[in-house]
This record gives C-alpha cells, sequence and structure tokens, in this order.
C-alpha cells in the first residue's frame, strides 16, 4: 500500500507500506472501494456489510487509501535492491519489468562486494503497464534478488 501523510505546510508526505503491516479496516475499505467500482448498483451499505466494517469506518478513511498501482500509471517507480553476483539475474530481473510493459528508465548497479551488488533501478509506469504491486512480488520471488524496496514514485 502507499499512504500518504499531510505535513503542516499542506504538502503530502508518501509512505510505501507492506500489505501485511496496514490495519485490516484499511484493507477492507480498499476491499469496498473495489466492490463498488465492480458492482456499481451496489449501495455503500451493502458493500460495507459485505466486508464487515462500518459505513463510518469506510468514510472515514476512503480518501486516504488505495491500492498502488491505481495511483502508479504515468509515474517514475524506483526500486532498490541487492543481488547476487551471478550470470544472468540482472536479465531475469528485467525480463519482469519487460513482461509488465514498464520502461527502463536508469539502472545503476555498484560493484559487487562479496558476490552481492546494490541496484537501483528506476521505470517508467505507462498505461498498458500490469500490476506494478505484483511485479515487485516477482521480481523478490527470484532467488538470488534480496531487500526489494520502493524508494520513490514521481
Amino acid at each position: 500500500m502507499y499512504l500518504e501523510d499531510e505535513h503542516v505546510d499542506g504538502e503530502s508526505k508518501y509512505y510505501v507500506v507492506k500489505k501485511k503491516a496496514v490495519p485490516e479496516v484499511l484493507i477492507k475499505v480498499v476491499e469496498v472501494k473495489s466492490l463498488l467500482n465492480t458492482y456499481r448498483s451496489m449501495t455503500i451499505k451493502e458493500a460495507t456489510d459485505l466486508k464487515g466494517i462500518s459505513r463510518s469506518s469506510f468514510y472515514k478513511y476512503k480518501d486516504d487509501i488505495y491500492p498502488f498501482n491505481d495511483s502508479a500509471k504515468g509515474k517514475t517507480i524506483t526500486l532498490s535492491m541487492q543481488i547476487m553476483d551471478e550470470p544472468g539475474l540482472l536479465s531475469d530481473m528485467l525480463h519482469i519489468v519487460a513482461l509488465y510493459h514498464a520502461n527502463i528508465l536508469t539502472i545503476h548497479q555498484s560493484i559487487p562486494v562479496t558476490g552481492i551488488a546494490s541496484i537501483s533501478l528506476s521505470v517508467e509506469v505507462l498505461p498498458e503497464t500490469g500490476n506494478i504491486s505484483k511485479m515487485v512480488s516477482d521480481i523478490e520471488a527470484i532467488e538470488g534478488i534480496y531487500d526489494v524496496k520502493i524508494l520513490a514514485r514521481e
């Protein structure tokens, strides 16, 4: 999830938080919003009852939480990760980015130290790009790639 926080000066600050760290009520708010988008004739009361939250909880949080991929189109996402110094591993990671139709803007790789390199990867999320959260999960699933983090969204 990508969370926003208002600063005193009115400027928003965002946080990237893995789903497992987000309170259940916020996940349910996202699920209610998804139901309402899918079933246009469903009322808010029906959707909140179905997901087991109150309407007041839904109204309290509905404008403050949304799936990360819903807000990413047209943006640049910068990922940071640790990668083992093994032939083909960087290619495997870039192949996943290509499968999701994201446009690679920059790749910065450090010289491997004790067999591990640090990589910073910036990708442009295009209208045809698939689910960014799933793309990051697929990159994390590659054996030899560790500590994948979303550093920035511009």
